[in-house]
């Protein structure tokens, strides 16, 4: 079975559920871990009222016994605190749709003036559902040596230029952790509350650049036999499913395009006492491709950007129009937040991880842990005694 996953729940309904189907059995879930990820994502600089109210936390409802996965499907709870959906007092309807986001084209989709029951799925309130689900996602990762780190760039024009690298990333997920907008640099961290701050005086709204580095992938996870078998593809739709991300670049991504081949692909070399390594010895002088070539793994750190445009919610608002009279209005305001940086930074290091997750067990399919161990550990001796006899 594939690994996949879905979602349910709405902004301010009773509950979000993430089911998880397709995981080994005798894997050890660290609830710790996966409520950590649930109130990282909550954190960060910015952030609105909503997260004073909730205190998010998964509660296992199948799939797991005495601590460990069974094989079948995994339920996740995360309940809402806030939950009014049909408190028509404190959740007005909603006629007079924000630009950017989904209330005028799902209002007009399914055929109603009222844009609360589109915004109320549409909100990014859904991404703790799909967080939950990577971290399960990154406890199997963590038992076969997989390990990903995510953290802010950029938030309008402050970026960070801190270079992350497979001996520098465990030392920056702790400066990444002391800092409110989850950005490894403190200069640059200072930076960005202090644009994030001015932004909000001006009522006004921020989005920026977060990054995810995937450690320790063996070569050749993902496909180039079909298109939807390409990693690159999927992991980029991934990330441009998670709200408000405007786009996705794999390891130089859109600056590839600017300069000359022999400025961006990856010198190929040899190193005997790497033949043990993931990357089985064959190391690179640079990492443009992201960890990624023809759609598979290569064995350097899976790198990818993802760009979030600011929350479309404005405390000022915007022109807009009112649904029932057609006549020029300012959009409706909802409790929103000025900045969500940091919590994409967390959604985005999850989607990627599941991703990853996804095309380990295709590689290397097991209904146990132990399977999978024996199978990737048999692969990669094999892979690293190349050439084989016969072949």
């Amino acid at each position: 079975m594939a690994l996949t996953y879905r979602t349910a729940g709405e902004s301010h309904g009773p509950a979000l559920i993430s089911l998880v189907e397709g995981l080994p059995a005798g894997l050890a879930i660290d609830v710790g871990f996966i409520d950590g990820e649930l109130r990282r994502r909550q954190g960060g600089y910015g952030r609105g009222g909503r997260q004073r109210i909730e205190s998010d936390a998964v509660t296992f409802l199948s799939g797991v016994r005495l601590g460990k996965t069974i094989g079948s499907p995994i339920a996740m709870q995360i309940p809402n605190r806030d939950s009014r959906l049909d408190d028509l007092e404190r959740t007005p309807p909603v006629h007079r749709p924000r630009p950017g986001h989904a209330d005028l084209a799902g209002s007009v989709k399914w055929l109603t003036t009222d844009c609360r029951e589109t915004l109320e799925r549409a909100s990014a309130r859904e991404t703790a559902a799909r967080v939950a689900a990577g971290a399960v996602a990154r406890c199997l990762l963590r038992e076969v040596g997989i390990e990903c780190f995510g953290f802010v760039r950029a938030v309008l024009d402050v970026r960070c230029a801190t270079d992350v690298t497979a001996s520098s990333w465990h030392a920056l997920r702790e400066a990444r952790d002391a800092s409110e907008v989850y950005c490894p640099d403190s200069a640059a961290s200072a930076a960005m509350i202090e644009r994030i701050h001015r932004i909000k005086t001006e009522h006004d709204t921020a989005g920026g650049l977060v990054e995810c580095h995937v450690f320790g992938c063996p070569i050749g996870l993902g496909s180039c036999m079909t298109w939807d078998g390409r990693l690159d593809g999927r992991i980029g739709g991934a990330v441009m499913g998670i709200q408000a991300f405007k786009s996705v670049e794999i390891g130089l991504g859109r600056e590839s395009a600017f300069r000359p081949g022999s400025q961006v692909h990856d010198p190929i070399s040899f190193d005997p006492s790497r033949r043990g390594e993931r990357d089985l010895g064959f190391t690179r002088s640079s990492n443009n491709a992201g960890g990624l070539e023809g759609g598979m793994t290569n064995g350097m750190p899976v790198v990818v950007t993802g760009a979030m445009k600011p929350i479309a919610t404005l405390g000022k608002g915007m022109p807009s129009v009112d649904l029932n009279t057609k006549e020029a209005t300012g959009s409706q305001y909802e409790r929103s937040d000025v900045s969500a940086i940091a919590a994409a930074s967390v959604v985005l290091e999850n989607v990627v991880a599941f991703e990853i997750a996804r095309a380990l067990l295709e590689k290397f399919p097991a209904d146990t842990m132990i399977e999978l161990r024996a199978s990737l550990d048999s692969f990669l001796t094999l892979a690293g005694n190349l050439p084989l006899d016969g072949r």
